[in-house]
């Protein structure tokens, strides 16, 4: 199944019934031969979702509110069909061995966040190593986690790379009314991954003093 569309669709039957799902979105002049290059087999897809697709509309708040509760993968609780930052490739990947340069520095400092990436699959391909960042016990307002940063590496079959976040105060900050971008002194976790899935995603604390 071919998807051309501009937003998520509902598509819970085809998920279940259909082998194989390639979301094109609206694709220019040249979509069809980079189509065919996918179906083929002679590129290795590598996109990932810029958007949630929902199981039900009664997942969805209602447009009309402007409260953020509920509503993106920064606030969604509930379980999804498609988790924002998912997508699929021809070929596997594994992260393991997360760890920071220091799990503690000033609210003003900054680390490095390492992980490593290795392609466990029988073709070369592109991962897009994915960056979340939650403040530790959940304040009012705050969402349960935040894309902060991302790259796409290129990995040959059996490769492992290191890739390197850098932590800095840019970040770990959030905006607050009144006092604009600040970076709070507190506990965080920073989540690298493919997807902002749970389940996808490796978790290592920083604090902030």
């Amino acid at each position: 199944l071919v998807l051309l569309n501009g937003s998520a669709l509902s598509i819970n039957w085809e998920s279940e019934n259909i082998p194989a799902i390639i979301e094109t979105w609206y694709g220019g002049q040249a979509a069809g031969d980079a189509l065919a290059d996918v179906l083929f087999g002679d590129y290795c897809p590598s996109g990932k979702l810029p958007v949630t697709f929902y199981k039900s509309v009664d997942q969805i708040p209602d447009f009309r509110n402007y409260d953020m509760k509920g509503r993106t993968y920064r606030y969604f609780e509930g379980e999804v069909l498609y988790p924002f930052g998912f997508g699929l490739s021809y070929t596997t990947f594994e992260f393991s061995n997360v760890r920071l340069e220091t799990d503690r520095i000033r609210y003003n400092g900054s680390t490095k966040l390492l992980v490593d990436i290795k392609n466990t699959g029988k073709r070369s391909g592109e991962e897009v190593v994915q960056l979340y960042v939650k403040g530790r016990g959940l304040k009012e307002n705050d969402a349960i986690k935040t894309l902060k940063g991302f790259e796409k590496i290129f990995l040959k079959p059996g490769e492992t790379k290191t890739f390197v976040f850098e932590i800095t105060p840019e970040v770990l900050q959030k905006y607050v009314e009144g006092k604009g971008f600040i970076v709070e002194k507190r506990n965080y976790t920073l989540m690298v991954g493919s997807s902002s899935r749970d389940s996808d995603l490796h978790e290592i604390n920083l604090t902030v003093e």
